[in-house]
């Protein structure tokens, strides 16, 4: 059996704000979204009986590449007053195949996101050995979470 990764859960300072900058810049729809009291035992963030919302987003698979969005509600999290500007060890990098990378970075610059890379023509050899030019951008959403948008122009045979 090989276990498969279906979601990345992700703290955020506002469920509304986050959920709405995630359907916007990458098309995803609400899955679930649901009150949730901790239990104390498995999840190494706040204390047995935190009363939090969790909001799943899908994107085309209802299994896997799903992100969840997890807010405080009672007693609030403290969150990071600065974002962050670069990216360190225990930091994860979203990377996300898009049909449209112009867009995401100027529909994330409009919702008030940071972007690190404008986008860019660049070239990579894929695991099947075949040569693809891309279009490539990055930038942090609201909460400081960091994503690398890849474009495939063209596959060469």
């Amino acid at each position: 059996m090989t276990d498969i990764i279906k979601r990345t859960t992700l703290m955020v300072r506002n469920g509304d704000s986050a959920s709405h900058w995630y359907e916007t810049v990458f098309g995803m729809t609400k899955w679930m979204d649901t009150p949730f009291t901790l239990s104390g035992t498995q999840l190494a963030a706040g204390k047995k009986g935190d009363q939090t919302r969790l909001i799943i987003l899908k994107c085309k698979d209802d299994l896997i590449g799903m992100i969840g969005l997890l807010e405080w509600l009672d007693p609030k999290q403290d969150a990071p007053k600065e974002l962050p500007t670069e990216i360190q060890f225990g930091t994860p990098v979203f990377v996300v195949a898009s049909e449209d990378a112009k867009g995401a970075v100027e529909r994330a610059r409009k919702l008030g996101s940071r972007i690190h890379c404008e986008p860019h023509d660049w070239q990579v050899t894929g695991a099947d050995g075949k040569k693809k030019d891309m279009i490539g951008c990055s930038f942090w959403d609201l909460d400081g979470y960091f994503f690398e948008v890849n474009q495939v122009v063209k596959v060469h045979e």
